[in-house]
């Protein structure tokens, strides 16, 4: 019987689980573990992600580095005239405040770095369809409820027009030239009108006309906004405006509603 069990174990076809149980057996869990991940592919590390942005914002503002370099000197300049005029003599006092210079002028760079790689992300997006939605993905601060997703669409200039609530109301935010545009505000301000009547709305036109802010202005705009709603109330009002869909245009395919039913 032995014999025969033998037999048919040997000519039983080994399974993935088999595989796997004799992988820990010859190399054990961290050599399997250690197979598993040297397929997937690792992340860029903070170094090299700091790497890549001052890349491209130097691509995008070559006065950045020098900017930078001005900032990390003149903060190590404090920090050794600190040092001198505060030592007292004292050799220790001195290294600690350069020290705390030269820690002081690296994150001055780095502030200087992200300010400019926050407008050279801003240049690029400018002019596109559907920046203001990438802006409020990143940039829309707490308090505030809305979506990427435009509520209306233009098909054909492919103007857009954007929707937020918070304390001060509904805000419209329209993408593109003001003339053409000015319609599509008007009649999504009456939609909002007739769902939520008692609430102040607000149009923001972003482009380069008169009276039309810039990308990097929106989220500064809408913090200047006087509130007039309380936080129960911004809910409230957002979950009825959602209630109006996004008003986007319906590709072209099948419409589900004359699907006919198979017959069997």
């Amino acid at each position: 019987m032995r014999g025969g069990e033998a037999g048919q174990a040997s000519g039983r076809r080994s399974t993935p689980r088999d595989e796997v149980r004799r992988g820990l057996g010859r190399n054990g869990y961290h050599g399997l573990m250690a197979r598993t991940s040297a397929g997937v592919a690792k992340e860029p590390g903070r170094v090299k992600q700091m790497w890549q942005i001052f890349q491209m914002t130097r691509r995008s503002d070559p006065t950045a580095q020098w900017w930078m370099l001005l900032g990390f000197v003149v903060t190590l300049l404090v920090g050794v005239a600190l040092a001198l005029v505060l030592s007292g003599g004292s050799v220790l006092t001195l290294v600690l405040y350069i020290l705390l210079g030269i820690v002081g002028g690296g994150l001055v760079a780095l502030i200087i770095m992200n300010r400019r790689a926050e407008r050279a992300a801003y240049a690029q997006l400018e002019g596109q369809p559907g920046a203001v939605g990438a802006v409020l993905r990143t940039s829309l601060r707490r308090g505030w409820r809305g979506s990427e997703v435009p509520v209306a669409v233009n098909g054909r200039t492919r103007d857009a027009i954007y929707r937020v609530v918070g304390r001060p109301g509904a805000v419209l935010i329209v993408e593109g030239p003001k003339a053409r545009t000015q319609r599509l505000a008007d009649e999504e301000r009456r939609k909002v009108g007739r769902v939520a009547p008692n609430v102040p709305v607000t149009v923001l036109h972003v482009g380069h006309e008169d009276g039309a802010i810039r990308l990097n202005q929106i989220s500064r705009r809408l913090t200047r906004l006087k509130p007039k709603l309380t936080r129960a109330e911004v809910l409230a009002v957002s979950n009825r405006l959602e209630s109006l869909g996004t008003g986007l245009p319906v590709p072209k395919g099948i419409d589900p509603t004359k699907i006919r039913a198979v017959r069997r």
